[in-house]
């Protein structure tokens, strides 16, 4: 039968860019190692792929957890400061601009409720992604992948988070309903120099003066945006094959997020000109001049390229067991992990390699290993 999930989810972290998935067999002779160059690509879910695994064993959060943390201490330095940084732009007050009488057609919209609520927004935003990064950490035991898409991810929407609350501040820009917050009895009132005199709780008003550019907008594309990313690595997307099933995963996410930003131009909390802004910098915090992302690319290779379906340092944990290998001048040969049966190729291209580890055990007890 079918297995119906996502294809090769590495039991290791990092990466050395020189290295390639052309990764080292071993020939006849076991200190005969052949050049890199000349073997063909290892398919991340074939079975030399799978023996590969099985011969370097697994990485979980107990026996690597600490090792992967102290290695990454400064890093989740940096995001605490991060956080205390959110949370003092949270308290300061933003820049009150001049509002005349004749800028107010364009801000007496209603004023309405969230349709998205603000609490809802950290939870799909990083919550969510979340408990798939989990999920797939409990399939394929590899805390290296698991600590790098939670770094990564909170590092994305900090730095988003950072940078809007930052713009927002700064531009104090007034929503598009800010004259029933101003003036909530509807009765406007102006000084001598034709700015408005509020009346209204202050701070409803001060929360009037954030409108560019949208938090939710932007918060939404750098979480799901990196989630989409992800996703779009971990299935292979543009493995070439033409699964189009595969690109309906990897556009869910960002789907939401526009419709998202879109319910802020409905609610009228929002000019359409601030969700635009918001979702362009939900991306940015991840761009680059060549559309590449800096938080995810921190961590894993580009989703396009032959080896985005894992971290950066399961490739150099493979160069490191080679390497090994090289210098004690014999390696073992790696578990035979092929019951004689032809590969799955699973439901339009979506399926994941089983754990070679657990395969194993399972081959000794029905007398198969």
């Amino acid at each position: 039968m079918a297995r119906f999930s996502f294809p090769c989810f590495p039991n290791f972290g990092g990466f050395n860019q020189a290295v390639t998935n052309r990764g080292p067999e071993i020939s006849e002779t076991a200190d005969n190692w052949v050049s890199p160059s000349d073997i063909p690509l290892i398919e991340p879910n074939s079975k030399e792929h799978r023996m590969r695994e099985a011969q370097l064993g697994g990485h979980t959060v107990r026996s690597h957890g600490m090792t992967v943390a102290r290695t990454h201490m400064h890093d989740w330095i940096i995001l605490v400061l991060l956080i205390i940084l959110e949370c003092v732009l949270l308290i300061i007050h933003p820049f009150y601009r001049f509002v005349g009488k004749d800028m107010m057609t364009d801000l007496s919209y209603p004023l309405k409720s969230n349709t998205v609520p603000i609490w809802s927004v950290p939870v799909y935003a990083m919550l969510l992604p979340l408990v798939i990064f989990i999920f797939i950490y409990f399939r394929r035991r590899d805390v290296y992948d698991l600590h790098h898409a939670v770094l990564g991810l909170l590092y994305s929407v900090l730095v988003t988070a950072v940078l809007t609350d930052a713009i927002k501040n700064a531009v104090g820009r007034p929503r598009p309903d800010f004259f029933w917050r101003c003036f909530p009895d509807g009765k406007a009132l102006y000084d001598s120099l034709g700015d408005v005199i509020c009346h209204g709780d202050k701070s409803v008003i001060r929360e009037g003066h954030k409108s560019f550019p949208s938090g939710h907008t932007s918060w939404s594309f750098a979480g799901l945006g990196f989630l989409s990313l992800y996703l779009s690595g971990k299935i292979q997307a543009f493995d070439g094959k033409g699964h189009v099933a595969k690109l309906c995963i990897v556009i869910l996410p960002l789907l939401f997020a526009a419709l998202v930003g879109i319910s802020r131009v409905d609610d009228y909390w929002h000019h359409w000109q601030d969700v635009f802004a918001g979702g362009l910098l939900g991306l940015f915090s991840l761009s680059t001049q060549k559309g590449l992302v800096i938080c995810y690319l921190q961590f894993f290779p580009p989703p396009y390229h032959t080896e985005g379906w894992g971290p950066y340092a399961y490739f150099q944990v493979l160069e490191a067991a080679r390497a090994q290998g090289t210098a004690n001048g014999a390696v073992q040969q790696p578990p035979q992990v092929d019951n004689g049966e032809e590969e799955d190729g699973g439901f339009m291209g979506l399926h994941l390699v089983d754990n070679p580890t657990v395969r194993r055990e399972e081959d000794v007890e029905t007398g198969r290993g």
